[in-house]
């Protein structure tokens, strides 16, 4: 079906609305509704935190009796389950809708378009479609978890123009400005999860935590951590809420750790070290959606290896470290060009004197 450009226009301002959620709705999807009459918007609504009303009752609610008749615009297929809400499909039935326009199908394979049949089966007219890539890019993490039970994984990653993330010393603070750390603060408000190595924890002793920002919760702190090296005291362990998720105890540290406030989750692999694929399975079970990575060469290179990074946040500083600082990614030895891994870059952006670079894996 053809859209005209007045149906772009209302799915942009429900696509806007949907992102007032970024960073509170999860597990959830984000989404944002329109109900237009007559040419006129009557009714808007976006879904703010799991447990609450979702979108399409907000915009009912705002348009009353002008919704008999009218158009809506959603960014994801209305719900016809009942979860802790009731079924967003009846509501619009009743309140009179005459024509819902969804960007998207729902990705849980169980209930994907279940909602839309639900509709149409009550003489509604129906179609999806209407800007699909925006809604799904708006809910890459969702989208994951329900088709592949994993989470979207960001890896962040801060370099210097020849591609380096830190001295040879291990110094790395700061490669970046202000502007691009601020940035990231964002990246990881918008996270349910950040993922970290042992040896930034014990290189740099980072917090992890959301700064600058307002917002109701704070990621989800996991350390892959083989041998257990996290020290007591890390600054990482401060306020609890941190999963290590570890190989062997050779340090026999299990007890100190769990009585400094970590969760312990013990899954190794063949050759002793973390499991990460069955690190990020546990992650969507916990229905975590988006993992920022933020960890060295050694981590990145190990999940990059294995083919478990989506996308990579770089943030290029205008400087030069040299050719024996440390590297974006420990990884063998390339020996053809066919064996460089390809990458589409989706946007490329000024962070004051920094570059941000995001591409997809």
């Amino acid at each position: 079906m053809a859209f005209s450009a007045n149906d772009h226009l209302y799915m942009t301002r429900a696509l806007q609305l949907a992102e007032q959620g970024l960073t509170s709705t999860m597990p959830n999807p984000r989404v944002g509704c329109v109900i237009v009459k007559d040419g006129k918007i009557v009714g808007e609504g976006a879904h703010l935190k799991a447990g609450k009303p979702h979108a399409e009752v907000f915009a009912l609610k705002q348009a009353g009796m002008q919704a008999k008749g009218a158009t809506l615009y959603v960014t994801l297929e209305p719900c016809s389950h009942t979860g802790r809400t009731p079924p967003c499909s009846r509501a619009i039935i009743d309140a009179g809708i005459t024509k819902v326009i969804a960007a998207m199908q729902d990705p849980n394979p169980q209930v994907s378009g279940s909602g839309l049949v639900y509709l149409q089966s009550h003489n509604i007219k129906v179609t999806t479609g209407l800007m699909e890539s925006q809604a799904r890019e708006l809910n890459s993490g969702f989208i994951s978890r329900m088709t592949r039970q994993s989470p979207f994984v960001r890896s962040k990653i801060a370099a210097s123009l020849d591609g380096k993330t830190a001295l040879n010393n291990g110094a790395s603070q700061w490669i970046t400005g202000e502007a691009a750390r601020l940035d990231v603060q964002h990246w990881r408000a918008r996270s349910c999860a950040i993922l970290t190595g042992s040896g930034t924890v014990l290189k740099d002793d980072p917090s992890m935590t959301v700064r600058e920002l307002k917002i109701e919760r704070q990621p989800l702190k996991v350390i892959v951590d083989s041998q257990l090296q996290t020290p007591i005291d890390a600054k990482i362990l401060q306020g609890g809420n941190v999963l290590i998720a570890f190989a062997v105890n050779k340090r026999n540290k299990v007890k100190q750790l769990l009585k400094a406030g970590a969760e312990l989750l013990c899954i190794p692999n063949d050759d002793g070290k973390v499991c990460l694929k069955t690190l990020l399975s546990h992650l969507a079970s916990r229905e975590i959606n988006e993992v920022l990575v933020e960890a060295g060469e050694g981590l990145n290179g190990a999940l990059m290896a294995q083919n478990l990074i989506d996308e990579l946040l770089i943030y290029y500083a205008p400087k030069l470290m040299g050719n024996a600082a440390k590297n974006m990614f420990a990884m063998p030895e390339f020996t053809a060009m066919n064996q460089a891994i390809t990458l589409d870059i989706l946007d490329v952006r000024q962070c004051g004197a920094d570059i941000r670079l995001r591409a997809k894996c």
